[in-house]
Parts: C-alpha cells; structure tokens; sequence
C-alpha cells in the first residue's frame, strides 16, 4: 500500500497537480485499503475537521493577513532604509543589509516568500548596481529570507506546535538563537565575498540621516515589540499577539502612513484568503494522511528498516534532519512537517528528546529545503519575482546551503543555542 501511494503522489506531482491534490488521493487509496472500501468515510471526513480544529491555527492566517498589509505598505522600506544607513556605507555593507533587512523584515511578517517579495524587489536592482554578481544577489536574498522560519512569529513553527503539541510561545523564543547564528554566518560570508569581489563601497550616511531613519522605523519596529514582548511579557498568547500585530498594520498603513487605502482592503483580503485556504487545506489532508499512514502502521515500518529504535538523540536527529531536509527539496515545506512530524514523533519521545529543541531542528531542516534545488518553494518565488532562468536563480546558493547545514549540525551538537533563551524565559 505504501508503494501505490508513493508513486500515486509522485505521478501526480509530475503532471503538475498542486501539492494538496496528491496528498488528499494518496490518503484515499490508503483509506479504502485499510478499510476494504469508503463504507466508514465519517471517519476520513473527521481527520480532515481534526487536522483544522485547534485554536492555535488561527494565528496563521492573522500572520498572513499582517504581513500581506505590511508588504503592501511602507514598513519594509523604511526597515531596509534604517539598516542601510547604518551598515551600507563599509566593505558588503549592501549585502549584509540585505541579510539584516530580511531578518528584521522575517521578524515582522513570519513568511519567507512575503519577505522574498519585500525585501528583495527594492534591493536587488541597488545590489546589481554596486556591482554584485546576480546569482550572489538572488541566493543571499532567497536564503536570507529564510530565517523568517526561525524569528518569531514562524508559521512554520506554528505548524509544527500544533502536530506535535508542542508549546508555540517556546518554539518562537527557541528560534532567536539559531537565526541570529546564521545572520552572522551570512553576513561574515557576504563581506569576505565583497572584499575578494573588490565592490565598492556605499556612500557614508551622516548621523543626521540614521537619526531620520530610525525615527521613521520605530513604529514599524513595534511589530516584533508585540510579538516577542507581548508574548513573553505575559500580556498575549500567540494567537491573540496575531490579531494584535493586524490591528497595529492596519493603524500603521492605513492612518499613520496613509499608504493604503479602503480600496486596497479587498485585495489584500482576497490575497489573504486565498493563501489562508491552500494553507488550511494543506492542514486537513495531512492530518488525515498522517492518520491513515498511522492506522497502517507505515511509520513503524519505515523507521524500524532504518534502525532508527537503536539510536541515542544524536542519532535521532540526525535522521530527522536528513529526512526534512530531503523532503523540503522536493515538497512544500508545511506538508512536509504534517506527514513526518508524527511519523518521528514516538521515537522523539522514546529517546526523550526536547520537543522544542526537534522543532528548532525541523523548523531550519525547513528553511535550508525551501531555497535548495530542485523544488524549494523559495526558489520558484524568487523566479517569479525576479524574472530570472532557474538556473540562474539557483547558481549561487551552494556557499548558503553549506552555511545553514552547518548551523543545523551546530544546533545538534550545541542544543543550548536555542534552548538557552527558552530556558531564561520559562524554566
């Protein structure tokens, strides 16, 4: 049975199906031949509600709908004018801007394509015009705008706490450490890159200009203030510091800035809908995927050929960080958390691992797949986005792949980068 819905879900795939559509079939054919037919169909019909019912998912389409006001607006630009002045005028200043402008940008929005979009259109043609290569430039913003899977709020995250019950407040604050790792990695990279390139250098903003540009990024600078504070403050959950982050987008684009307008709500509210419903969808049938592949005990089967049972935690995550990495090169990254979470998660508790720490894990093990060939959702992003060949697009993100993999491998051996802060905050 497993055979057929392996090559039932890569048939469809190669037709060019959406990614829900192999999912819901390939737990059909499972259904019909653990229950020798569609006679008890409630129950299918019960996984999908199930794989929606938690409260918790409703801080997804929230982070949606802010990031999609946020990206429309001026808060991204006047993010990345902050950083620029600040850092634009030494040796890759322009690229570790980039980097930064992601990251901060990823704190705000929680979506690495809204970030793709935002960061990237603004930046790379003045990129391209300081004389950086454009496969540099292409791969530093798809993989920088990667760690918006691990700074707070990650939808990612919020997927995974909700399959694994894990705590989403935990998972957010175990994210920082791991991030910022790997911002320092990019930006050490990119000014190497910048001196051997010999690029030159920005003009030097005076500190009357950074003064002008921190004060007009304050009030966008208050979205990881509500985030982050509000929820470790105590005054939030996650959920309710969602709704909070689009009640203060719409104050800020809508009053504030007066970027937008009442003519703009439809379309962001279309937009959000729309990505809100694959997402959602995407939920359902891999919480009734999951249940079937369970009911058939597949997982049990899969992991006891690899010998995964006889392994300590290193081993453990090792096989996890293998198993999501692959699956993200291939596979949107929130199925892929929906199918293999529960398949790992008796041997994550058997070996007595830290939930929070295997989702930091899985959640980078995400990030690095979604930006490498040959079917990073990143990439294909950026194609539309930028308007660049595949190949061009993918040419320069080896150095990146290598830098994230080694933060994954840092991450396993050191586990207090992320749980250093989880600890501060809750032990």
């Amino acid at each position: 049975m497993a055979t057929v819905m392996m090559v039932t879900m890569i048939a469809l795939l190669l037709l060019g199906f959406p990614m829900m559509i192999p999912l819901i079939v390939a737990a059909f054919i499972g259904f019909y031949e653990s229950f020798g037919g569609f006679g008890k169909m409630q129950f299918m019909i019960q996984q999908f509600m199930a794989g929606i019912r938690p409260a918790s998912l409703i801080a997804v389409p929230m982070f949606i709908l802010a990031a999609d006001i946020m990206t429309r607006g001026q808060s991204a630009g006047r993010l990345i004018d902050m950083v620029m002045k600040f850092i634009g005028h030494v040796r890759g200043g322009l690229a570790v801007s980039t980097a930064t402008a992601c990251t901060l940008f990823g704190a705000v929005s929680g979506s690495t394509q809204a970030t793709v979009v935002a960061v990237g259109s603004p930046l790379r043609p003045r990129m391209l015009k300081a004389g950086y290569n454009d496969s540099f430039v292409l791969a530093l913003i798809i993989n920088s705008s990667d760690i918006a899977f691990l700074i707070p709020p990650s939808i990612g995250m919020i997927i995974y706490g909700v399959v694994s019950q894990t705590s989403i407040a935990e998972l957010f604050i175990a994210g920082v450490g791991p991030g910022l790792m790997i911002l320092v990695f990019f930006a050490t990279y990119s000014v190497i890159y910048a001196k051997i390139k010999d690029v030159p250098i920005e003009p030097k903003a005076t500190w009357g200009e950074r003064l002008v540009a921190v004060r007009d990024a304050v009030w966008p600078l208050g979205f990881p203030v509500i985030i982050v504070g509000g929820i470790y403050g105590g005054v939030f959950s996650p959920t309710e510091a969602a709704a909070a982050c689009v009640l203060y987008a719409v104050i800020l684009e809508f009053i504030v800035f007066r970027e937008l307008g009442l003519a703009d709500i439809y379309s962001i509210a279309k937009s959000t809908g729309l990505i809100t419903a694959v997402v959602f969808i995407l939920v359902g049938a891999g919480a009734a995927f999951s249940w079937v592949i369970s009911f058939a005990q597949i997982p049990q089967a899969m992991l006891g050929a690899v010998g995964i049972s006889d392994m300590g935690p290193t081993g453990v995550l090792v096989v996890i960080s293998i198993a999501f990495f692959i699956g993200c090169m291939f596979v949107d990254p929130i199925v892929v958390i929906l199918v293999l979470v529960p398949i790992f998660a008796p041997v994550v508790d058997s070996v007595g691992l830290d939930k929070v720490l295997v989702g930091t894990i899985i959640t980078l093990q995400v990030a690095i797949g979604s930006a490498t060939p040959p079917f990073g959702c990143d990439i294909f992003t950026a194609i539309a986005v930028f308007k660049r060949p595949y190949i061009d697009v993918i040419k320069g993100t080896p150095p990146f792949v290598f830098m994230l993999l080694l933060a994954a491998a840092l991450l396993i051996v050191f586990p207090q980068i992320a749980l250093f802060l989880r600890d501060l905050a809750f032990r």
